[in-house]
């Protein structure tokens, strides 16, 4: 009778491999530090529900608009059907479509609060992503308290629902003309990736424009560009430090200091 003790092999998700210094770390520890590399600081994408808990003080956000789930009007199909696709992404993420909006207090501040979530198809954009930013860009008008998006869209329009998707950037862009009319202060936060149609509307209409170190900024992508305009890209092309440097962006924040930075923005701006 064999003595042996059976090898017991480590669980499965402890630990991750980070994209960028390909060390792995303890999940639990990259947890802890809102989804930050404890070896190389590379922000990892993060989920709204965590970005929620990070920016607002607990307990205070109120969600808006839970309940609108997306249709299939064009009955697309690519690699699979576009119906099967949003069940599919529904069941991995615990979410309807790919943006969380509602109200909710930073350090006491009152603010509306939009984020899209790179989890559920990219962050894409299609058309309940943009009917629940532009409500809240309108609820914003309506209740005079600063509006805040995060953007973690990768995906830009949704091709899965064609000029449906597009449309959406006109919607959101005149909810916040309207809202700039009204004299509200819009504050956009551009994490890795902020790509497409996303970039081309509303990520890039702030007041005040904030992004995370290192995120992927940019319409279309480095290599379609290239062969565009037949022009060698400098290396850190598309990054929100040379967005930074070509007046793009007006900050770069580290993720544990963003909540105190939206903070002083807001109060400083109402002051004023």
């Amino acid at each position: 009778m064999s003595t042996e003790r059976a090898k017991r092999g480590v669980p499965e998700g402890l630990w991750i491999k980070c994209t960028n210094c390909k060390t792995t770390v303890y999940k639990k520890e990259v947890v802890a530090r809102h989804h930050v590399c404890p070896d190389c600081d590379h922000h990892f994408t993060m989920p709204a529900r965590d970005r929620i808990a990070q920016l607002l003080d607990e307990g205070t956000f109120e969600e808006w608009d839970a309940d609108i789930k997306p249709c299939d009007p064009l009955n697309f199909v690519d690699r699979i059907p576009y119906a099967q696709r949003l069940a599919e992404e529904q069941k991995k993420t615990g979410m309807l479509d790919g943006a969380v909006t509602g109200k909710g207090f930073i350090r006491g501040r009152g603010v509306v609060l939009g984020i899209t979530d790179f989890a559920f198809m990219a962050g894409s954009m299609g058309s309940v992503v943009g009917e629940k930013l532009t409500r809240a860009a309108e609820r914003a008008t309506e209740l005079k308290l600063p509006l805040i998006f995060v953007s973690g869209s990768g995906g830009g329009a949704r091709m899965q629902e064609g000029i449906l998707s597009l449309m959406q950037m006109a919607k959101i862009s005149a909810a916040l003309g309207r809202y700039d009319q009204a004299g509200g202060l819009y504050i956009c936060i551009l994490t890795n990736p902020t790509m497409g149609g996303v970039a081309a509307s509303w990520a890039l209409q702030g007041d005040i424009t904030l992004a995370e170190p290192k995120a992927m900024i940019g319409f279309a992508g480095r290599r379609v560009i290239s062969n565009t305009v037949r022009v060698e890209l400098p290396e850190n092309f598309q990054t929100s430090e040379f967005l930074l440097k070509h007046g793009f962006v007006d900050r770069i924040v580290h993720r544990k200091d963003l909540r105190t930075e939206v903070a002083r923005i807001v109060d400083y701006c109402q002051i004023r």
